[in-house]
């Protein structure tokens, strides 16, 4: 048989992931229809390989069979190789990932599919050692199998049956929405809106899964965030006073903070944790984590006035402005798990990946584990007793080659007494050894950088520095303005409203899917709030406007994740605006690593509906949760955003409108350290000569309700607080409004 793919053609793509394969010896295609082509041309399976840059196991299944001529030979021989950035083609990603739960009960990345030549997944798996190994196929072998049974016709078709069942699981499961049904109320769907007793709902089915000994979710194995979690159950307490809602948010915060996945010298928040004790992280960091994380904290923060965790937040924000920033103010994708051994750990051959001499390979956690040794080689005593202490450096470690992951092992208080110090002098010689060591650390040879800036990822960290700039102050509120402003110069194109997924270096891919619309919609609403800047409210409601128009399906009464196939055209041609190689159209029901786009996008329209004069986004909101209400009901916890959205639409949630030149510092402060949950501000000029020249600049004929008729009273700034679609009466003292708000909380 010759050869259906010439030669890898992955040197033509941007995407650092598809980079760092272009020299594999498989003759990787780009997912496209020309792939699939090819397949049907030569007769040949599809071997689909998903992953992104930073993936661990990602690189080992590289290393191990992708750069091995054997298994190259096989793959170039007998399919027609594929490989796609997850984290440009989520679409891609999604469905065949759906696939991978629904028949194997779990997925991860790398995700390995084999397909029928239109596209169709009839063997599904992650990762497969090059050998066979507890229980798992060797790669190779597996392909080889896979080959001889397209070979033989009967087991082909079995194949073929196979795939047929498998992709119209996973389309009933994608493109799921509840037949309509007669209604004489004049629903469409029949069902009737889910309510705000699911966020209690929710709640306690966290505070059931919660670890107590250590936080978190679940008792065993690997620990991850889940800041969605965290959220409903600061918002049950604060709405129930449930002290287990706040134990379980607190605990799972301090948790990771207190753990190694929290970076403890540089700050930022690794992946996940492979145990129980938050100890061992996977060491990717990844912008959404660094994203999410520091709004949960900063909301806890707010909630029980605890600094420690404004501290987290700031630390956290602080990483990804160092390390993730460009110069023009977006923000860069992830940073590897792995890089070289610093020099020290380079002395015996093989103890590290290294051949014994100059050259090391890439290990995972290099940059960010110590020895003892190297804590001595930075800091003198008393600091360096103090600081291997504080942090758990010691002889063979809690990691791999005796090295440890720095996890707060001793409070200051243990650390005074076992030094007979006092307190004042221990938090003083650790801040200094901590820079000392972040300093020391800044010389080893640094993790790989995945240099994206993707729509979606952006969006949630303008959103978190926009909150920063709540109740933190400047520069937070600058750096997610900025943010938003290299979106839109770089990734949105005014004259046809066409909203690209991704940019690299000046190459643009889009346009984007769900989640960067709803995504960057809502950053964009939050550094209006932050900032008081009206374009930035305008390009929200751009995007918004593109949500209900290409993403929104009316006859559904659902939000798909891809714009409809039959409208919108590929403008920037990768697919996104429907992929016909594809075998579903997902919607994205479920908080995973990110948000559900789904639950965001719904949640944004029922904010930015006040800014309408019509009632189209509030329409749009309530028919989405109306129509998913029976999935959120039978198991709110795994639909966490779509609850918020659900409470949002059924409550009215809490509006803060500031009529003012500008909102005072000392409101701003006083808004940044009350915890309103949901809590949309909204600033506006505080005379209507002034509201009209934001209409006008924002294409308005009429003020929209959430600024109409609220004027400054005799010139001062006045607020109007509203909660569930009732006003407070203008006041020019931010405390007595916030008091008719706790006033009205308290009589409920």
């Amino acid at each position: 048989m010759s050869q259906p793919t010439e030669r890898n053609r992955l040197d033509g793509e941007a995407s650092p992931y598809l980079q760092q394969h272009a020299d594999n010896p498989v003759n990787w295609q780009p997912w496209g229809e020309e792939a699939f082509e090819r397949a049907r041309e030569h007769d040949v399976p599809v071997f689909v390989s998903i992953g992104y840059s930073s993936c661990h196991w990602c690189h080992v299944m590289a290393e191990e069979s992708f750069e091995d001529e054997s298994v190259a030979a096989v793959l170039n021989e007998e399919f027609v190789p594929v490989k796609v950035d997850r984290e440009e083609r989520p679409d891609v990603d999604s469905t065949f990932m759906t696939v991978s739960q629904l028949v194997t009960g779990g997925g991860g990345w790398p995700l390995s599919a084999w397909c029928t030549p239109e596209g169709e997944p009839f063997y599904v798996g992650t990762y497969f050692p090059p050998e066979p190994r507890q229980n798992q196929p060797g790669f190779r072998d597996l392909c080889e199998r896979i080959a001889d049974s397209w070979s033989d016709p009967e087991q082909r078709e079995e194949m073929k049956r196979r795939a047929d069942q498998w992709t119209t699981s996973a389309r009933d499961e994608l493109e799921s929405v509840p037949e309509p049904a007669a209604d004489p109320a004049g629903d469409p769907n029949g069902a009737e809106a889910p309510g705000p007793d699911l966020l209690e709902e929710a709640a306690a089915a966290a505070i059931r899964g919660y670890d107590d000994e250590y936080g978190g979710f679940g008792s065993g194995g690997a620990k991850f965030p889940m800041p969605g979690r965290i959220d409903v159950l600061m918002r049950a307490y604060a709405r129930t006073g449930r002290d287990a809602a706040l134990t379980a948010a607190t605990g799972t915060l301090d948790g990771m903070a207190r753990g190694g996945m929290y970076d403890q010298i540089g700050g930022g928040f690794h992946r996940y944790a492979v145990d129980r004790r938050w100890t061992v992280p996977h060491f990717e960091k990844m912008l959404y984590d660094n994203a999410e994380l520091p709004m949960a904290f900063l909301d806890a923060s707010r909630l029980t006035g605890d600094a420690s965790y404004a501290r987290v937040a700031s630390e956290t924000l602080g990483f990804i402005d160092r390390e993730l920033r460009h110069d023009d103010g977006g923000f860069f994708s992830t940073l590897d798990a792995r890089s070289r051994p610093p020099e020290s750990r380079r002395g015996d051959a093989g103890s590290d990946g290294s051949d014994g001499g100059d050259h090391a390979a890439d290990v995972e956690g290099a940059f960010y584990v110590w020895t003892p040794g190297e804590v001595d080689a930075v800091l003198d005593e008393p600091a360096a007793s103090l600081a291997k202490d504080r942090y758990g450096i010691e002889s063979g470690g809690n990691f791999e080659r005796g090295t440890t992951v720095p996890t707060i092992a001793a409070s200051v208080e243990e650390l005074a007494d076992e030094h007979d110090m006092s307190t004042e002098a221990v938090r003083e010689t650790l801040t200094e050894a901590r820079v000392a060591l972040f300093e020391a650390r800044e010389s080893r040879p640094r993790p790989a950088r995945d240099e994206k800036v993707l729509a979606s990822w952006n969006g949630r960290a303008i959103s978190a520095f926009a909150a920063a700039g709540q109740v933190l102050g400047e520069p937070y509120a600058e750096i997610a303005a900025d943010a938003l402003a290299f979106c839109r110069e770089r990734l949105y194109d005014a004259e046809t409203g066409t909203l690209a997924r991704r940019w690299l270096d000046g190459d643009v891919r889009g346009p984007g899917y769900l989640d960067d619309h709803a995504f960057l919609a809502r950053g964009a609403l939050d550094a209006y709030a932050a900032t008081g800047d009206p374009d930035a409210l305008g390009f929200a409601l751009d995007l918004a406007e593109t949500i209900g128009s290409d993403f929104y399906d009316d006859e559904d009464g659902t939000i798909y994740f891809t714009r409809d196939p039959d409208g919108t055209g590929d403008q920037a041609g990768d697919g996104a605006a429907g992929d016909d190689t594809l075998f579903a159209r997902p919607q994205e029901f479920t908080d995973r690593s990110t948000p559900s786009s789904l639950g965001v996008a719904a949640e944004t329209l029922a904010l930015l509906d006040g800014f309408r004069t019509d009632r189209e986004f509030a329409e749009v909101a309530e028919r989405v949760v109306t129509t998913h209400a029976d999935r959120i009901r039978a198991s709110p916890l795994e639909h966490v955003s779509l609850v918020r959205a659900a409470d949002r639409v059924a409550s009215g949630g809490i509006e803060v409108t500031v009529a003012a030149e500008s909102v005072p510092d000392a409101w701003r402060e006083t808004l940044g350290e009350r915890y309103l949950p949901g809590a949309l501000v909204a600033p506006r000029p505080p005379t209507e000569d002034g509201l009209a020249a934001w209409l006008d600049r924002l294409g308005m004929d009429e003020a929209p309700p959430i600024w109409a008729d609220r004027d400054a009273v005799d010139g001062e700034p006045t607020a109007y607080v509203c909660e569930g679609r009732t006003c407070s009466p203008p006041e020019t003292d931010l405390d007595a409004a916030l008091e008719w708000l706790a006033a009205r909380e308290r009589s409920e």
